[in-house]
């Protein structure tokens, strides 16, 4: 059994400062074994560690250094999956602004989980990197806290979850770009909308779906909970539940995808049905990656500003890094309709 730590002696109404040796004094180890949990180093005893860990968190320890002090001259960027050209446009944004700072970008990728590995942050804080940025990913609370602790800031873009004020981050106007992609549908006649969303539980996945059903409802059209599907933002995605929408007894004439991914995936399944784009079925697609501008016919789709969304985060975390205070810590910038040729008016039927 780990014994709980001692509680840290305070001055007049707890008026002095939390520091390295009074933590190392209630944990009952030295004050170059509190640097070593601090710094992220493996050799200490997971028990130690723990101890260390739990009074810093407890007590809101945060290492102090000026600007740049200490930092090795890195970026630490994590995915939760490295499997996409959309991937591709982000790593370009990080990299264009590091390259102009002198810094290296380290990538890392989350296996596919929502919130980075804790080996992850363990690597960060061995490094002592000058910042991190997260995509698509959310940090638990205990791994927020350790990199606060030891003042190394970290931004998030387009975050999954619902996000705190105090949380850096950078996304797009999803709802906006959701009520415009199913707006020009509406506008060019179409009645029967359906929709491809994202996992139900992803903020931007559900921002887009509300943007879809404001559009049906400022337009009078009823909302057919038939006609919306929650994919993974995937080619597989859209492929499966497309083949499902065009097989059904009263197909829709015109599709919203939840990302180009999923587009291509219902292009696909519309060719194996013999379904032809745009004579049959509109579609409309979100993100606007280089592959829209290639497939036949060129894809109508949400242009989410990728690299600059990257840029962003990368300035911002570097503005937190020199001490800097933003004034917003939450920034989504502004998403447009690209319309190409896979939309159309509907054929009679």
């Amino acid at each position: 059994m780990t014994a709980e730590p001692a509680p840290l002696s305070q001055g007049p109404a707890g008026s002095e400062p939390v520091t390295i040796s009074k933590i190392a004094e209630a944990a009952g180890v030295s004050v170059p074994t509190v640097s070593k949990v601090l710094n992220g180093r493996a050799d200490v005893a997971p028990e130690t560690r723990a101890r260390v860990e739990e009074l810093i968190h407890r007590h809101g320890y945060r290492r102090r250094r000026g600007p740049g002090a200490g930092r090795s001259p890195t970026i630490d960027l994590v995915f939760h999956e490295l499997d996409s050209a959309w991937a591709i446009e982000v790593i370009r944004g990080v990299e264009r602004i590091a390259r102009a700072e002198g810094l290296s970008v380290v990538l890392s990728e989350s296996g596919g989980e929502r919130a980075p590995r804790d080996a992850w942050v363990e690597a960060v804080l061995g490094r002592q990197s000058t910042a991190a940025i997260l995509v698509f990913s959310d940090l638990a609370p205990d791994q927020r806290a350790r990199l606060t602790a030891r003042s190394i800031p970290f931004v998030v873009v387009d975050p999954t979850g619902d996000t705190d004020e105090d949380l850096p981050s950078i996304g797009s106007a999803n709802w906006n770009g959701g009520l415009v992609a199913t707006r020009h549908l509406i506008e060019l006649g179409h009645r029967r909308i359906a929709v491809i969303g994202g996992p139900v539980d992803v903020l931007c996945s559900r921002a887009r779906i509300d943007g879809y059903r404001s559009a049906l409802d400022a337009a009078g059209l009823p909302i057919d909970p038939d006609l919306i599907r929650t994919g993974d933002f995937h080619i597989e995605g859209g492929h499966g539940h497309g083949r499902d929408l065009l097989t059904s007894p009263d197909p829709p004439t015109a599709v919203f995808a939840g990302s180009d991914l999923q587009a291509m995936g219902l292009y696909e399944a519309a060719r194996e049905l013999g379904v032809r784009i745009p004579e049959d079925l509109s579609v409309v697609g979100y993100d606007d990656l280089p592959v829209a501008r290639w497939v036949g016919p060129p894809l109508t789709t949400v242009r989410q500003p990728l690299t600059e969304m990257a840029e962003e985060a990368t300035r911002l975390a570097l503005m937190l890094s020199r001490g800097q205070q933003p004034p917003n810590l939450r920034l989504d910038l502004a998403t447009n309709l690209v319309v190409r040729h896979s939309t159309a008016a509907p054929r009679s039927r």
